[in-house]
């Protein structure tokens, strides 16, 4: 049966903060360089019990209700009458006034590899009776509000039927990954695809400059910088030629960095709860909680674009039962905020600096594996100083070695601030002086808070032909081992040979079938599948066949597979193998047997900054 083409193009960006989703139009007539159109749509959610209103963004956060937090049918939505938790703008008020039920941050969880990201863990903490769901279930119910929000407004063009974007952190693992498209699969998606969230805002970029050839030039080199609610990422563009028009690859992406707005506002609600401990009030971890989240709203209040105040009230119940009388007041200054972030989290350091690998005892208590060093200023250089080297497109450096870029371009709502923007500048531009290079130029003119959704829209489009598209060809071939059929000698393991699987150059998001060859492959039982690359041999093409590589391949790390194989016992089943190289950097070669029974290896085959 033909598959119909969908009718729009959906872009969600699923943040550890704010949720949002963008949408586009596909027009397959439409001419490549008409502009994309992309739509922000108003997602209806509980403002107050009782109360619907649509907005911009869905916060990302989940209330799980006692019996009496709210009078009956005051949490039903439209689309669903019986619900019994809130999702968005109700749920982030409500979590203020008790932390002990809010689920914050499940992004976050979702990235934790130290725990069962499946399991009920979230509230973090929670006080006995609350019943607790697990990060990937928060996620589902955040990407099921966002789909059934699209139905209740789009309702001639049902969301099953559309291509979806969801976007994650460049940083995201694999497991991260895998359980975003399951969270997705179970919020009943169907036609996905993930995109990182710097590349996302840099779509945005694009589609909002359709001009932008004269605003970069040959050999520039783009640095975003995302700094959302719960991660930081560094992802660096360059400027390239291809069949003589301007082009842009994607060169280096930074490393795991769990560091973000969520750390900024525990920072703040540290310094309130001393400052309140001065005075003669010590609070418990419970409360500690409560002011961590109005913390979050008063220096979202302090740093907006016109605010002049200089201080905001924070208030958290105290420890008794009166809910006036035992009422904590306190005040969050601004003069607060430009401390942490300038000693703290945005300091002036040299480029040479690199974040130190201590543990901090305060961000531990709460579960996460926050970086250790929070100088989000110290990272970037990190990154700016290990970044791809092996990288084939020319990347500008200055004499120290030090990547320079010549533009910047912001991400994430922790960037709203002008502050923050500002400090980022200051630091990065000292950097520049150093190295004798000109001073970095802002991408500007962005909806921060929209960014990623909308860019994910755009990418949509471009996926159908209309607009620009990143490229990221892989910097070094792949190959897999294959035993060969010899007969065994004592001593004297069967020679090894190497496939060639992702020949080098292959496009992210693009796939190849190896044709004409077929390998046994064991399946019920374990067995290790070792994996080879290198960065010289540039002309071994997918199915080629090496025998004697010798010190040519560098090997990677074994891996230890057991294929479930539908028999009672092991078996060698015939197969032919198909190659994934995804948007998000992920090798996912495919074992295809006759039958169509198919079994999927995969591993990550992006350039890294080296830790």
């Amino acid at each position: 049966m033909k598959t119909s083409q969908p009718t729009f193009v959906i872009g969600i960006d699923l943040g550890t903060t704010n949720s949002a989703l963008a949408y586009a139009e596909v027009k397959p007539d439409a001419d490549q360089f008409a502009p994309a159109n992309v739509q922000l749509l108003a997602i209806p959610q509980l403002a107050n019990p009782g109360e619907v209103s649509d907005e911009s963004l869905l916060p990302s956060f989940l209330y799980l209700p006692g019996a009496s937090d709210f009078p009956a049918g005051t949490i039903a939505l439209p689309w669903d009458a019986g619900r019994d938790y809130v999702v968005g703008r109700l749920a982030q008020k409500r979590g203020v006034e008790n932390a002990g039920r809010l689920v914050s941050s499940a992004k976050s969880w979702l990235s934790h590899s130290g725990v069962d990201r499946t399991a009920p863990l979230l509230p973090f903490r929670a006080p006995e009776g609350v019943e607790k769901v697990s990060p990937l279930e928060a996620s589902r119910r955040y990407l099921e509000h966002l789909r059934q929000a699209w139905d209740s407004k789009m309702p001639d063009a049902p969301f099953a039927a559309q291509q979806v974007l969801v976007t994650v952190p460049a940083s995201f693992d694999a497991v991260a990954r895998e359980l975003t498209l399951e969270a997705a699969k179970q919020a009943g998606y169907q036609n996905i695809t993930l995109l990182e969230e710097p590349q996302a805002a840099f779509y945005a970029w694009i589609e909002r400059h359709q001009d932008w050839r004269e605003r970069v030039q040959l050999g520039d080199l783009i640095l975003v910088v995302d700094i959302g609610g719960g991660t930081t990422d560094f992802t660096l563009i360059a400027v390239t030629e291809a069949n003589g028009e301007l082009s842009l690859n994607r060169v280096a992406v930074g490393e795991h960095i769990l560091l973000g707005g969520d750390n900024i506002d525990l920072a703040l609600a540290g310094a309130v709860a001393q400052r309140l401990a001065e005075k003669g009030t010590r609070i418990d971890s419970r409360q500690h909680l409560a002011l961590w989240a109005n913390c979050r709203v008063a220096k979202e209040k302090l740093l907006e674009p016109d605010s002049k105040a200089k201080e905001h009230p924070v208030t958290i119940l105290g420890k008794g039962t009166g809910l006036v009388g035992g009422t904590i007041k306190a005040s969050l200054l601004r003069a607060d905020i430009e401390r942490v972030l300038g000693e703290g989290f945005l300091p002036a350091v040299a480029s040479t600096e690199m974040p130190a690998h201590q543990r901090r005892v305060g961000l531990q208590e709460l579960g996460l594996p926050y970086a250790a060093d929070p100088s989000i200023t110290r990272h970037m250089a990190r990154f700016l100083r290990q970044q791809a080297a092996t990288s084939e497109h020319g990347v500008r450096r200055g004499p120290s070695g030090l990547a320079c870029p010549t533009h910047v371009l912001f991400n994430g709502g922790v960037l709203n601030a002008a502050l923050v923007r500002e400090r980022i500048l200051k630091t990065l531009n000292s950097w520049l002086a150093e190295e004798g290079m000109k001073p970095v130029q802002p991408l500007s003119g962005e909806d921060l808070m929209h960014a990623v959704s909308r860019g994910a829209a755009y990418y949509g489009l471009a996926r159908h032909g209309r607009g620009v598209r990143i490229r990221g060809g892989v910097p070094r071939t792949y190959y897999v081992g294959v035993e060969s059929a010899m007969p065994s000698i004592p001593g004297f393991p069967a020679p090894l040979k190497a496939l060639t699987v992702v020949p080098f150059g292959m496009e992210e998001g693009t796939d190849v079938r190896i044709p004409g060859r077929e390998f046994g492959l064991i399946v019920g039982q374990p067995a290790e599948f070792r994996f080879f690359t290198s960065a010289a041999r540039k002309n071994d093409q997918a199915g080629d066949l090496i025998e004697d590589f010798g010190e040519e391949l560098q090997e990677l790390s074994p891996m230890e597979v057991s294929f479930a194989s539908g028999e009672s016992s092991a078996e060698v089943v015939p197969v032919s193998f198909e190659t994934v190289v995804t948007e998000t950097g992920m090798l996912q070669l495919w074992c295809v047997a006759r039958d169509a029974r198919r079994w999927k290896l995969e591993f990550n085959v992006r350039e890294r900054v080296q830790a």
